[in-house]
């Protein structure tokens, strides 16, 4: 949220009259208090205030080869403690520069308080201390606010980069205008009978008051930028003003005249067009752009003389306070905005009679999850909204018109979900990614090395996500178990979705590959390890034509390579594992139909 901004020292804007006030040295710098206008126009510079300096704080030289090169020097103090900022209003395509010193003598300015030398390559309409009031808060031609004490001096150095300008205006700023609205400023300062200079607004009246002790007689005059000229007729000690005039009294007094001349300024008073309300879909991180209004308030008045500020409430479009950001972050819903439109060289200057709604209508929240996945053979699953807002409707990909479906098809599919406010349609969507799991079969089981304790690897030829145990212990994501024990175990795999699982018993047991019956006692039999742990296990052994060889039980000494008391030849014998299951029935050992080598 912008701060409360309080104007207070108006300038006049882009105009160069007769009358205005400035000065191109610091030692004649032109003092300035509550509400006083002054030309901003400048035209070269008189003495060097930097004494042929390089730089004085960020401020370098210019193109003059001077620091100073279309300089204006103001000089004010404060009445308040507090928070003050300044905005320095100019034309965008030109370049100006300042400076704030905190010093009560030209001649002992020491180093600014607050600088600002930035090119304005951005094309920027201010520059300043405090926050930009276009709300740009990124503005690299703003310092920091200032905090001042009540009976502090300063001197205010603006200065254009360039040979040609049209001026610029002055708006201060900051919390002390809200403390001290009227005396935040001290107008001590300016010695004048008539008191400092006035801005106004057009329709205002301002009373001037020159009244005297003694006096005799009294004469007004008025310049208007062609000289003074006498008023004819008022010879009263004040006088009432509606226009805009430098002017002067002559007080004849039995000891002589006093002179005394004040600048009043009438700024026209801006008309806010009628606001077109607004309604547009909203969504979790909506911002609408009050800027996009500005035209449609302002009509055919010139953007570069007005403003345009949005507020919560008439009355801080009335007092310009709590500024809406032009950025609004808006919430769901209706509200209305009220809208003031006010003079950049005066903001005391304004009208705050128009309002406008903005409604902003809730793009549908879409809350269920966009992948899922159904089971193999199953009867489908529902997805969708399952808690749907009757005021919405609902629109598949499948031209299905409510707001879940069951599918039985893997595939992606896409819910269009519409909110239908006054003729507006809001519409959110989300696609729904349906895979198909298997379910889980085991298509072998690797035994390594077939060793008394191996690792086991379980196969699947599908591809899906599952997980393995063993012996009914903790499922695992790897397929494969270390150092299982001979023996019967249980392997089961089941699918991570709950699409079913498969369990297997296997027998794991050990033998040796290779065995050679040649009478040097080492490797003269063939065995397998580990058959004690099953029932009634036998082994079968075959040649490669499945010829019956012999049958080895857990008791058996091994088989030593002969059939019928005859040597058999080198080769390769196949064998087969059969024991007596939990219910008494001989089973055969599924995994374990391999091949061992007899060697000679």
């Amino acid at each position: 949220m912008v701060r409360l901004v309080a104007a207070t020292l108006i300038l006049a804007f882009y105009s160069q009259v007769t009358f205005s006030q400035i000065s191109p040295d610091c030692g004649g710098a032109i003092p300035i208090c509550n509400n006083t206008p002054i030309n901003g126009g400048s035209n070269g510079y008189g003495v060097d205030d930097f004494n042929g300096a390089a730089s004085s704080g960020c401020l370098e030289q210019t193109t003059t080869g001077s620091i100073e090169s279309n300089s204006v020097w103001y000089r004010f103090r404060t009445m308040a403690a507090g928070e003050l900022g300044f905005n320095i209003g100019h034309s965008s395509n030109e370049d100006w520069d300042f400076a704030l010193y905190r010093a009560s003598d030209c001649n002992n300015l020491g180093d600014p308080i607050r600088c600002n030398f930035f090119d304005n390559s951005e094309n920027k309409s201010f520059i300043g201390v405090g926050e930009d009031p276009t709300g740009d808060a990124t503005s690299v031609h703003y310092e920091d606010w200032l905090q001042v004490n009540a009976g502090e001096d300063y001197y205010l150095f603006i200065n254009n980069f360039s040979n040609v300008n049209s001026g610029f205006s002055i708006e201060f700023t900051g919390d002390i205008f809200t403390t001290n609205p009227t005396d935040a400023l001290d107008c001590s300062i300016i010695n004048n009978l008539l008191g400092a200079p006035i801005a106004a607004c057009e329709g205002d009246t301002v009373n001037l008051d020159a009244t005297t002790t003694g006096a005799t007689s009294y004469e007004w005059y008025s310049d208007i930028g062609s000289g003074f000229q006498v008023i004819t007729g008022e010879t009263n000690p004040t006088l009432s003003v509606t226009s805009s005039a430098q002017y002067r009294v002559v007080v004849v007094t039995p000891t002589g005249n006093i002179i005394s001349e004040v600048q009043a300024v009438f700024n026209i008073v801006p008309v806010t067009n009628m606001v077109s309300d607004e309604m547009f879909c909203h969504t979790s991180s909506a911002v609408f752009d009050l800027a996009t209004k500005d035209n449609e308030a302002l009509g055919a008045q010139d953007p570069n003389d007005y403003m345009v500020s949005y507020h919560y409430t008439q009355a801080d479009a009335i007092a310009g306070s709590n500024p809406i950001p032009k950025q609004f972050p808006k919430n769901p819903g209706q509200e209305d905005i009220y809208v003031r439109t006010y003079s950049l060289t005066n903001p005391d200057c304004y009208d705050a009679s128009q309002n406008f709604s903005i409604n902003a209508v809730s793009s549908p929240a879409l809350t269920f999850e966009d992948e899922v996945t159904i089971c193999e053979n199953s009867s489908g699953i529902i997805i969708g909204e399952t808690a749907p807002n009757p005021a919405y409707s609902y629109l598949w990909s499948t031209g299905e018109l409510t707001p879940s479906i069951n599918v039985t098809q893997a595939g992606d599919y896409t819910l269009t979900v519409t909110n239908v406010v006054g003729g507006l349609n809001c519409e959110s969507s989300r696609t729904v990614q349906v895979n198909l799991s298997q379910l889980p079969v085991i298509t072998d089981v690797e035994v390594e090395d077939f060793q008394a304790n191996s690792r086991v690897t379980v196969l699947t030829d599908l591809q899906g996500d599952f997980e393995y145990s063993l012996n009914n212990g903790a499922f695992q994501s790897s397929n494969v178990f270390e150092d299982v024990a001979g023996g019967m175990h249980t392997i089961t795999m089941r699918d991570l979705f709950g699409c079913g699982e498969v369990v297997e018993n296997i027998v794991v047991v050990g033998f040796s590959p290779i065995f050679s019956p040649n009478g040097d006692v080492l490797n003269e039999s063939w065995q397998i390890d580990g058959l004690s742990a099953l029932n009634s296990p036998i082994v079968t052994i075959y040649d490669r034509y499945g010829k019956l060889i012999t049958q080895l039980t857990e008791f058996s000494p091994g088989w030593d390579g002969s059939f019928k008391g005859k040597p058999l030849p080198s080769t390769d014998y196949w064998f087969k594992l059969s024991y007596l299951d939990n219910d008494g029935n001989r089973v055969y050992a599924k995994y374990i139909q391999n091949h061992f080598s007899l060697r000679r």
